[in-house]
């Protein structure tokens, strides 16, 4: 069984944040999806592990904030690869309080929506929040960034507490190697380089200055490691 054919799907990627009591946080999720028309209803699952979850639970409201197609690597890194029990996500970032009183991330968003939980489902790992839509807005017409672009152009890497997280075996790679991040299996790729960090296409990563980071996650050059 070839489970590769789960990312043939179509998703978004969204940034979802709640709150509870005087707290924020978000993360990155790409399964929110329409549920109903009438009333306008939409679902998001997260993962149980995630500070998240705990804030939907407690609030019973969530927000979603639509990606565009522009939206760099480190801010998506941001919000999928570190803890809201380490940081405080929000910090920097361009948001609002909406209606539920939860932020809405407008930084790199073409809309949002905000929901009242209304049913919860359980998955096993995650919680489906299935949830009413009392607010939503377009923010721009600029073109949304799509989970099969993010791997496929951006070559972002996937969080182990995503619904759609499979494990990859490493493999031989072809030409110069190649060179892994232990931290979010982001994948260096010398052909490719790393424009936006300021890697020209046909470095090889023992050419990487060490102050180099993963675009992703910001992990340290030194936490690669070489597939081999």
């Amino acid at each position: 069984m070839n489970l590769r054919a789960l990312h043939k799907l179509s998703y978004g990627l969204y940034v979802v944040c709640s709150r509870k009591g005087g707290r924020f946080n978000g993360q990155i999720a790409n399964t929110v999806f329409q549920v109903t028309s009438e009333p306008p209803t939409i679902a998001v699952s997260i993962n149980k592990q995630n500070l998240t979850h705990e804030f939907i639970k407690e609030s019973k409201v969530f927000t979603a904030s639509v990606l565009c197609q522009e939206t760099p690597l480190s801010f998506i890194g941001h919000f999928g690869f570190k803890s809201g029990r380490d940081i405080n996500k929000l910090e920097g970032i361009d948001y609002q309080i909406g209606e539920t009183k939860a932020p809405v991330v407008m930084e790199n968003a073409v809309s949002y929506l905000e929901a009242k939980v209304l049913q919860e489902i359980d998955a096993g790992t995650h919680t489906i929040f299935i949830g009413e839509i009392v607010s939503a807005e377009v923010l721009s017409e600029k073109v949304c960034l799509t989970y099969d672009y993010y791997h496929q152009v951006k070559r972002g890497s996937t969080p182990r507490t995503a619904p759609v997280y499979i494990e990859e075996k490493k493999i031989e790679a072809p030409g110069a190697p190649k060179y892994r991040c232990t931290v979010c299996g982001y994948v260096y790729d010398p052909e490719l380089g790393d424009p936006d960090g300021g890697i020209k296409p046909g470095t090889s990563f023992a050419e990487v200055p060490d102050g180099w980071v993963c675009p992703v996650c910001g992990a340290a050059k030194s936490q690669f490691e070489k597939i081999e």
